[in-house]
């Protein structure tokens, strides 16, 4: 896979990337907007979007739009607001990127709740496929889109004590897969999964608290494979499950 991009790899194109204030999905979106795109940033934090709007602004991209909007309690109405606002402020969309995601804590089954349960499967499994219905509409009229969930590890490979949190994210394959059948006959349109492996981000701090930053890939180095798969590089690839490595040999 390819390592650089032109600066205007991802030009004309208006992406919205989930999770937005913090970890991935805020590199990601300054990313996108370095390389031309325009983003939509979405996230629950009021302060966390406007910080982050204000970073892309100053990269000189073109100007950002800025989504709040609480995952866990939105319904039918505000993912079609959201799409509603997308048509009617850009005029199209080009990419998804599902960055957002709901995590408690470690812990046995029988100190999991129902609730636990219930929230991690709203926000990492039913909102990224919510969002994408709603948008639907736009990406089949983009020349060339696609939707891109950002996955966890556990979510392929069942570990103790990772209960409702890896069986939410668990959902994302096969929500990959189906959503690739059906979208078979648009050959503009593409989904896939991406699968970071350990990273330095707010939620691997949460998930691992005592791992040393050595131990994990970074955030740099995962934005060409983001760049790869928002842009039109990925053509023609779609229902893939992809898992990544990022961490240095260790000398």
């Amino acid at each position: 896979m390819k390592t650089e991009f032109a600066k205007d790899a991802l030009a004309g194109r208006v992406i919205l990337v989930t999770g937005a204030s913090q970890g991935i999905g805020r590199e990601a979106a300054l990313t996108f907007a370095r390389h031309g795109a325009a983003v939509v940033l979405l996230a629950r934090s009021v302060k966390g979007l406007e910080k982050v709007y204000d970073e892309v602004v100053a990269t000189g991209a073109p100007e950002p739009a800025a989504a709040p909007l609480d995952l866990l309690n939105a319904g039918e109405n505000e993912f079609g607001n959201l799409a509603l606002t997308i048509q009617r402020e850009f005029g199209r969309l080009d990419g998804i990127l599902h960055c957002a995601s709901h995590f408690y804590a470690l812990s046995p089954l029988s100190n999991q709740t129902i609730e636990e349960w219930m929230n991690q499967y709203r926000i990492n499994t039913v909102a990224p496929f919510a969002l994408t219905r709603a948008c639907l509409p736009l990406l089949k009229a983009a020349p060339d889109a696609s939707v891109l969930f950002v996955g966890e590890s556990h979510g392929l490979h069942p570990a103790a004590y990772w209960g409702g949190f890896g069986a939410s994210n668990a959902g994302l394959p096969y929500l990959t897969k189906v959503a690739a059948s059906e979208w078979e006959m648009h050959a503009n349109l593409r989904v896939n999964l991406l699968t970071p492996g350990p990273v330095n981000s707010p939620q691997r701090n949460r998930t691992h608290p005592g791992e040393a930053k050595s131990e994990r890939g970074e955030l740099a180095d995962l934005m060409p494979h983001l760049l790869y798969w928002l842009g039109g590089d990925s053509r023609g690839r779609s229902g893939e499950v992809v898992e990544l490595d990022l961490r240095k040999p260790q000398s």
